[in-house]
């Protein structure tokens, strides 16, 4: 008899134990469905304005105009005050972040950085960039490598859409809830990534200066979305290395937003190369988590980037307007998704 009970009171707790682990391998399994489920599962889109294209393309062509945007130059001057007298025609806040660059190779360069603020007043803010001068040595073209290049994919195009983004904007009722602020970059695309000894190739001068110097004292944004080379034809978004680093989860909301709207074919399925940019600093420096919306061309070992890059063919054949619509247009719906 009492063998009979140890067996029984045994063979319960061995009843007991498997029931737990069961229960155990139950709630781990129904855990991994519930995340899979909701990984998979796509928000509903709010209803937002429609980005212009056309608009986008005449300020990438107005920036062109005025010629190659180096610094030192009229060319980069004018453009500077082109760049601020639109944002203020929008209503838009503006600080000017003046300062003197110094270049890998020891050039004082006369930089700003230019600051557009919507929704002021707004606590949760997203902060949206591009860089908007241009390379001063065309060192990719296959003739003259010396002389500065007109960086309509590399700089404008990504200004052009923050231009249009900001446009509409100041006219649209609703405006989002957050506060939105763009910042042009200066001084990004002076580097050698031969010859520069530091840590970011000689390149993102300005994002340095303002990561160090914020245009507003103690300024935080829930988060931010960098532009570069954003207008060519058949232009390819895979999710760039540091974003996935350091933003891994706002780089996936923004893709799965341009799947539903449809632009899948450039922000596509992927994951592309780390490449060192503005939004760099302001992750490492700022603190801020900032994305990189970037062309990368996939399997093809001989060009990262678009195929005109860093050469005098960088001018408006290479801005494609559907493209330019797909990345404003997302840019729109992630703002208005945001409370």
């Amino acid at each position: 008899m009492r063998h009979l009970i140890l067996f029984m009171k045994n063979t319960l707790k061995y009843s007991l134990f498997i029931a737990v682990l069961s229960f155990m391998f139950w709630r781990c399994d129904t855990k991994k469905s519930s995340e899979k489920t909701a990984d998979n599962q796509q928000n509903t889109l709010k209803k937002k304005p429609d980005f212009n294209a056309d608009s986008a393309y005449a300020f990438v062509a107005a920036q062109v105009a005025f010629g190659p945007r180096v610094p030192n130059s009229t060319a980069h001057v004018r453009c500077g005050d082109y760049l601020v007298a639109m944002l203020k025609k929008w209503g838009c806040t503006v600080v000017e972040q003046r300062f003197v660059a110094t270049t890998y190779n020891g050039k004082k360069l006369n930089a700003r950085n230019i600051v557009g603020s919507i929704n002021p007043q707004a606590t949760k803010r997203i902060l949206l960039a591009s860089h908007w001068d241009s390379r001063p040595v065309a060192e990719q073209d296959p003739i003259d490598k010396k002389t500065p290049i007109a960086g309509a994919n590399d700089g404008a195009s990504g200004v052009g859409v923050l231009l249009e983004l900001m446009r509409v904007l100041a006219q649209a009722k609703p405006q989002p809830t957050v506060g939105v602020d763009v910042i042009f970059f200066d001084v990004e695309d002076g580097g050698d990534s031969e010859l520069a000894k530091d840590k970011y190739s000689g390149f993102c001068l300005g994002s340095q200066y303002w990561a160090a110097n914020k245009h507003t004292p103690n300024y935080v944004a829930y988060y931010g979305v960098l532009l570069d080379m954003v207008g060519a034809k058949g232009a390819t978004f895979p999710r760039e290395g540091f974003s996935v680093q350091y933003a891994g989860e706002i780089t996936r909301n923004i893709w799965n937003i341009a799947s539903q709207l449809g632009y899948n074919q450039y922000f596509i399925d992927q994951d592309g190369g780390a490449i060192t940019d503005d939004h760099l600093p302001v992750n490492e420096l700022a603190k801020i988590p900032m994305i990189d919306i970037i062309h990368q061309q996939i399997n093809n070992p001989k060009k990262t980037f678009f195929e005109d890059w860093h050469t005098h063919e960088d001018d408006l054949r290479n801005i494609d307007r559907p493209t330019l619509k797909a990345v404003g247009q997302v840019l729109l719906q992630t703002l208005y998704q945001e409370e």
